[in-house]
């Protein structure tokens, strides 16, 4: 092993760089602006060209559900509306009301109690009794865009003739109860005031316009990028959430790294421009190895096998790729033009050192171990329900809210109705052996009912469709194994619905993950090795990684799939669990993000270690400088990330619980205690690198 030191190379061509931008600062200024506001513009089509495609090419369940569409005309992978019928009468009323549908919304197939098979449609009271209805789908956010107004059109003339009826449905529970879509740019707001107000805390001057600014370019040329992106492939509606949000996050991170860098070497006494450079010689070199670690992050989903993922890493990719474009460009062009200006009304100059922070780095680094054991053991056991970890599309009783919908499917579901009805089970069967099929599906353990419903809609091309309705919910451990039995009695390759592809879709992520992750493991210390010099620095941030997103996991797992704290904090019960592809696409982000923090931190402390060689200094010295600014940055990030769980959508909230756990833990515990911990116990083998490797990665020493 041999002592690593400052490479020669990294140093010229970011000075070189920086020279061409302050050289030229109006002209990346008009260019900055030019994408802004044609970013701004072109915004409202780039989200009407997002696709609400959850497809599954090549799993059978996807397969079947597809052709259960074209078949059809809807159902498969679209769940099911429900009128659920209440009063003396309801079995009568519901019939009639169900040839009203399909007489008056075209292409609507409907099941009730008097079809063969459904008979438990109809609850052991008698008062209540559910239609079923499978309107035609639309593209777009709302399947039932065109037909569910007529439904509830149809709905208010019935309550007016005086039937009790409730549209409900999966789909509209989900929904949260939301009336309408809502602008993403709620979520920036809520996010962009809270960083505001953490920025002025940090800068006491109008500098804290400067990353809010940075970031509003960045976000908007990120939106006109992705429109290219839409015209080479479909990319999720997500996106545009995670780019206007973590797109928020991130670039003030990285224009608050280096404007915090110019305002030390402003105050340790360089002109402008002189501590322009250096602020880019440093933290701009932190900055831009961040945004490829972060990219490279995002590369796990671009190598899942599925269009709907994939899609969210390429659009992810997008994000740290503008967030360094902008930083390291707009930043200094701004800070050479106006950068002294800019520090009023708070003019005392700063060397950025917390005392607060060096004060606990001290102490870190004198309790060492103690702190290791102690941060470690936390984090294990915030990790440890990660054990019980279940993925699938959330429960009923995870959706219940006061809402009239869920209280008409409470209320049928309570009278026997089969929990399974608003998420049916599909099976494409041959018309001869209908009845054969129809048989021996139902006699398996934990199905309620097989509807044969009788209408020609549900007949095409010689093949019928039925309905199997389990007795449990689908997504819970009874229904799930319901679901086996079924797809092992009549073939994966005939077996549709959304519970089925919910179980492709697990095992289509998760089957070969860990070569993914694997893969941007490796290629993440290749990178942090050569940015760092170092072998051991690398091989700590990537096991601390683990413990990190393990612990946020482990607390999403409590708060959400249990219910430990859901009430309080979004005011809905348990989903009892974690939406499928929520933990892969939370550990492309969290690692990227986590692994931003922790080059901040190391790259100062490695810059401290080369002035002086004392480790323990160097450790105390990097927290003084950079554990404020972390802090800081996870902050305004933890505010976007509850700005994006407002959203109605649970999906949505369960994956920004995730993202604002994982970075709280990761800043507050992972990056502030047990990161210098262990760096303060490794000692000189922090500093040091292999002659193979360092010669592979082209370290050069001088």
């Amino acid at each position: 092993m041999v002592a690593a030191r400052r490479v020669r190379w990294g140093r010229p061509v970011m000075g070189r760089f920086t020279d061409v931008v302050l050289r030229h600062r109006r002209l990346v200024a008009l260019f900055w602006v030019v994408v802004a506001v044609t970013g701004g513009v072109l915004a409202p089509t780039t989200v009407d060209r997002l696709s609400y495609e959850f497809s599954l090419p090549g799993q059978p369940a996807y397969e079947t559900n597809v052709d259960i569409d074209e078949q059809f005309g809807g159902g498969g992978t679209t769940d099911p509306l429900a009128l659920v019928v209440t009063g003396p009468d309801a079995q009568q009323q519901a019939v009639a009301l169900a040839r009203t549908v399909e007489q008056t919304v075209d292409g609507t197939r409907t099941v009730t109690a008097d079809d063969p098979g459904a008979e438990s449609l109809t609850g052991e009271g008698g008062e209540v009794s559910v239609v079923v209805v499978y309107p035609r789908v639309t593209p777009g956010p709302e399947p039932y865009a065109e037909a569910q107004p007529r439904l509830e059109g149809l709905v208010e003339e019935a309550r007016a003739s005086g039937t009790e009826v409730e549209l409900t449905g999966f789909l509209l529970l989900a929904e949260g109860g939301a009336e309408g879509d809502r602008s993403v740019l709620v979520e920036v707001a809520f996010g962009a005031v809270g960083a505001l107000v953490v920025l002025a805390l940090v800068f006491g001057s109008l500098l804290a316009g400067v990353p809010l600014l940075v970031a509003a370019v960045s976000i908007l040329g990120t939106y006109l990028a992705l429109l290219g992106l839409t015209g080479v492939t479909d990319v999720s509606f997500v996106v545009q959430y995670l780019v206007a949000l973590i797109g928020l996050g991130v670039a003030i991170d990285y224009s608050l790294l280096i404007v915090t860098r110019w305002r030390e070497e402003r105050a340790a006494g360089r002109d402008n421009d002189d501590a322009v450079r250096v602020a880019m010689r440093t933290a701009g070199e932190s900055v831009l190895f961040s945004g490829v670690t972060v990219a490279v992050s995002l590369a796990a989903l671009v190598l899942v096998p599925l269009p709907f993922l994939r899609s969210i890493g390429l659009g992810g990719l997008l994000i740290p790729l503008l967030s360094v474009a902008t930083s390291l460009t707009l930043v200094p062009a701004l800070l050479s033009a106006f950068g002294p200006r800019l520090t009023w009304p708070r003019r005392k100059p700063s060397d950025g050192r917390s005392r607060f922070w060096a004060r606990v780095a001290t102490v870190v680094v004198r309790r060492r171990w103690l702190t290791i054991v102690g941060s470690g053991a936390l984090l294990l056991a915030l990790a440890a329900p990660v054990v019980t970890l279940t993925l699938g599309s959330p429960q009923l009783d995870g959706l219940a809210s006061d809402a009239p919908a869920s209280r008409a499917a409470t209320t049928a579901i309570d009278d026997g109705v089969p929990a399974g009805v608003l998420r049916p089970v599909e099976v494409v069967v041959p018309e001869s052996d209908v009845q054969t099929v129809a048989d021996e599906v139902r006699g398996l353990q934990g199905v309620g009912a097989v509807a044969v419903p009788a209408a020609d809609g549900w007949t095409a091309d010689g093949r019928s469709l039925l309905q199997v309705w389990l007795t449990d919910d689908p997504a819970s451990d009874g229904g799930r194994d319901a679901l086996d039995r079924v797809r092992t009695a009549v073939g994966t390759d005939r077996v549709g619905g959304s519970p089925a592809e919910d179980a492709d879709f697990v095992s289509a992520v998760y089957g070969n993950v860990v070569w993914v992750v694997l893969g941007v493991v490796v290629v993440t210390f290749l990178l942090l090795a050569r940015a760092l010099r170092s072998f051991w620095l690398p091989v700590k941030a990537l096991v601390l990684n683990v413990l990190s997103i393990g612990a946020a996991y482990g607390v999403t797992v409590l708060v959400w799939q249990e219910g430990f704290g859901s009430e309080l904090l979004f005011g809905q019960p348990a989903t009892g669990v974690i939406t499928t592809w929520v933990p892969i696409a939370a550990f492309s982000f969290l690692f990227g993000l986590s692994m931003d923090y922790e080059v901040f931190i190391l790259s100062r402390m490695r810059e401290a270690y080369d002035d002086h060689g004392d480790t323990p200094r160097a450790v105390v010295d990097g927290i003084a400088h950079t554990g404020r600014l972390v802090t800081s940055a996870a902050l305004i990030l933890f505010l976007a990330f509850v700005a994006l769980s407002t959203v109605p959508a649970v999906e949505v909230k369960i994956l920004a619980t995730t993202l604002a756990l994982g970075i709280v833990i990761d800043a507050v515990v992972v990056r502030g205690l047990l990161a210098p911990a262990l760096v303060a116990v490794l000692g000189r083998a922090n500093w040091t690198l292999p002659d193979r490797l360092a010669r592979a990665l082209r370290v050069r020493r001088p």
